[in-house]
């Protein structure tokens, strides 16, 4: 384990925090990735499961809200951020099963030793289902933010033609290779990647910073794009439906009422399938609402914490 590095302690000031308290370290995965993994602030734990294409900063206003009651820890998939960038995604697992072994040696190596409360986004959703059920005894709550329980490219934009579209786009990926990233990215980086966002209502200009998507497009763009599309790909082979009714655990359900990527329905179906589940509907955010509405979201997960997931501190 070591100290935080400038770049993290300058992503906690610009929220208002500060580098005390902050740790930060790495892992080997059994089949030799290197996974980065960042611990802030003191008290029961709080794992965060990033959606696909995302490294931690889109948790910066989660983590700014929660570091002064609990421990929140933050984590990069294989691929993305500061973990392994991989060099041949045929030959790596990108499975949602991966990822959620994955996130048990990561929680090994920050010192979590109790059960966590596990805050999926995304593909993060399907990425915590799936950590409860093969590793039930590290998780004391859950909850799914603005994603689906399996088989994620039959809701995406709610449209039936969505699963064949981004299956060719991983066959586009591995045909162009390299020339791919170089084509998308100049598009990803432009400034009218903001106004293409905001006019496709993928995100609310009224509430998100410009400058929390841009950096979301800037990983975007650096990203491997056979690894991205073989992690989308990947959300397809993931089914935690039948799993809902026997969760057995406490699980808040959020959902956004403009979400383009997740259909708000998706949300209702788990906290229906779910027994004692909790369910809140985000009045005109987009997927990006945890950073177009932190206030609101924050508050809601903190006392769905203290009211129904008793943790110990460690």
């Amino acid at each position: 384990m070591r100290a935080a590095d400038p770049a993290e302690s300058a992503a906690d000031s610009a929220v208002g925090g500060a580098a005390e308290g902050v740790t930060t370290g790495t892992c080997r995965t059994p089949d030799g990735q290197l996974l980065h993994w960042r611990r802030v602030g003191e008290g029961p734990p709080v794992v965060c499961c990033n959606g696909v294409g995302v490294s931690t900063f889109f948790w910066k206003y989660f983590v700014a809200d929660l570091r002064e009651s609990h421990s929140v820890l933050v984590w990069d998939y294989r691929g993305h951020g500061r973990s392994s960038r991989i060099t041949d995604p045929k030959a790596t697992d990108l499975s949602v099963a991966r990822h959620a072994d994955d996130c048990a040696l990561v929680m090994d190596a920050a010192g979590i030793s109790v059960p966590a409360v596990i805050v999926g986004h995304s593909m993060g959703c399907q990425v915590a289902l799936e950590l409860r059920r093969r590793h039930p005894a590290r998780v004391a709550g859950v909850v799914l933010a603005l994603g689906t329980a399996g088989k994620a490219l039959d809701t995406f934009f709610d449209w039936g033609g969505s699963k064949a579209l981004l299956t060719g786009m991983h066959r586009l990926a591995f045909a162009l290779g390299a020339p791919m990233n170089l084509l998308l990215r100049p598009l990803l980086e432009s400034p009218i990647a903001w106004t293409v966002a905001t006019k496709a209502q993928l995100v609310d200009p009224y509430y998100t910073r410009r400058e929390d998507l841009l950096r979301y497009l800037g990983h975007l763009s650096t990203l491997d794009q056979r690894v991205f599309w073989s992690s989308v790909l990947a959300l397809q082979d993931h089914d935690a439906w039948g799993t809902l009714p026997t969760l057995g655990c406490p699980l808040l359900v959020i959902a956004a009422e403009n979400d383009k990527f997740t259909p708000m329905w998706c949300s209702e179906k788990i906290a229906a399938l779910t027994p004692g589940a909790e369910l809140m509907v985000l009045a005109d955010a987009t997927h990006a609402a945890l950073v177009e509405q932190p206030e609101s979201l924050n508050l809601r997960v903190r006392r769905f914490i203290t009211e129904r997931c008793s943790q110990p501190a460690r």
